[in-house]
């Protein structure tokens, strides 16, 4: 992209969104508002009260200020996915790299490419919670070693696993906290209603071990038992012996 600079981020461009555009937002944001407070998790929904989201695409500015007084995070816009290690740089900042476009109201039900109403609403709430902001600028500085010790897809499962597609065992029961399901109608509802994924608890290893699907919902998940778990589980693990078993391991199956 022309506007990229080296980290690959780009102005948002939040004054040229049309009003069509910020209208399939307020959908999407009413949809899932509307289903999320009996399937989301405790921390997600607080995270969603104290950010402004109802009036249309919240612009990134504006949302860094409220997020980095809580945990220090900003909302940087990206023209779309970025190389590895600038994720990876990013996130290790506490910078969480945003696609600035939006879907058409047309793909409101699936999108290949995550869009602004994935990153931001699916993934940004909760980094208002002190210990997943913590899980994720840990997962960034897990990312640069990963690198340079060639167990990246390794590594992609756990983020997939965690932050994407996350579930969560709660005093009141399962509840979904990864953003590729709460930013999703047929993911929130399927993740923890329908009878056919499997749902398994959490082991870094068995899920490091464990290949995934883009292009369809979820045959398998895994659930925490608390966010404080899914980060001891990561910071107080060596991953170098790790990623040397596994080097050795057979891939496990999806059901």
């Amino acid at each position: 992209m022309a506007d990229a600079v080296s980290d690959h981020t780009v102005p948002q461009g939040w004054a040229s969104y049309t009003e069509s555009e910020h209208q399939v937002w307020r959908t999407l944001y009413e949809r899932q508002t509307a289903m999320l407070p009996s399937l989301a998790c405790a921390e997600y929904l607080a995270g969603l009260e104290k950010l402004d989201f109802a009036s249309g695409i919240p612009e990134f500015g504006a949302l860094s200020d409220r997020l980095a007084a809580l945990t220090g995070w900003r909302v940087v816009a990206v023209p779309g996915l970025v190389p590895d290690a600038v994720f990876f740089e990013h996130l290790a900042n506490r910078r969480f790299p945003a696609g600035r476009f939006i879907r058409g109201a047309d793909q409101l039900d699936y999108l290949q490419e995550p869009d602004v109403f994935h990153d931001v609403f699916g993934h940004v709430p909760m980094l208002t919670d002190p210990v997943f902001a913590d899980y994720m600028q840990a997962y960034g500085q897990g990312g640069m070693r990963a690198l340079g010790l060639g167990r990246l897809h390794n590594l992609a499962r756990l983020y997939w696993y965690t932050v994407e597609f996350g579930l969560l065992r709660a005093a009141e029961g399962l509840r979904i906290y990864g953003a590729g399901i709460v930013s999703s109608a047929t993911e929130s509802r399927y993740a923890l209603n329908d009878p056919r994924p499997i749902r398994e608890e959490f082991d870094l290893e068995r899920v490091m071990r464990t290949p995934y699907k883009i292009d369809d919902v979820q045959a398998l998940y895994f659930v925490v038992p608390s966010l404080q778990a899914l980060l001891d589980a990561t910071v107080n693990t060596d991953f170098a012996p790790l990623y040397e078993r596994l080097g050795d391991a057979v891939e496990l199956p999806l059901p």
